[in-house]
């Protein structure tokens, strides 16, 4: 997550509708008007990722992620910084999805918290 100096930023991207996976899945990545690149998430929730991205990557630009066994899953870029973006999915993942991701990519056991 980068470091922000506006703390209404930083709060924002603490206040999230979904617990965040921290985890390592091989992925693609291909900003609107862009090539596809070879990408590394490293945490996942229903309502978004980071990534690991090469090319500077702008707020509000649309891109698209495809994870291994899954169709490409529209995003909006939230933030950039120094080669980690991070993505709001345009529409929530499938709990279903989610969890069978986690299931792939993690050693945790329980998924979801219940609150």
């Amino acid at each position: 997550m980068p470091l922000s100096s506006d703390p209404y930023r930083t709060a924002a991207q603490e206040d999230r509708c979904g617990p965040r996976t921290r985890l390592t899945i091989p992925a693609t990545l291909r900003a609107s008007g862009g090539r596809a690149f070879q990408s590394v998430v490293h945490d996942l929730s229903i309502s978004g990722f980071s990534a690991a991205s090469i090319n500077r990557m702008h707020e509000g630009q649309m891109c698209w992620l495809t994870l291994p066994g899954l169709e490409s899953l529209q995003a909006e870029v939230v933030w950039w910084d120094n080669c980690i973006v991070g993505c709001a999915f345009s529409e929530l993942l499938s709990p279903i999805v989610h969890d069978n991701i986690l299931q792939r990519y993690s050693n945790i056991g329980a998924y979801r918290q219940v609150i």
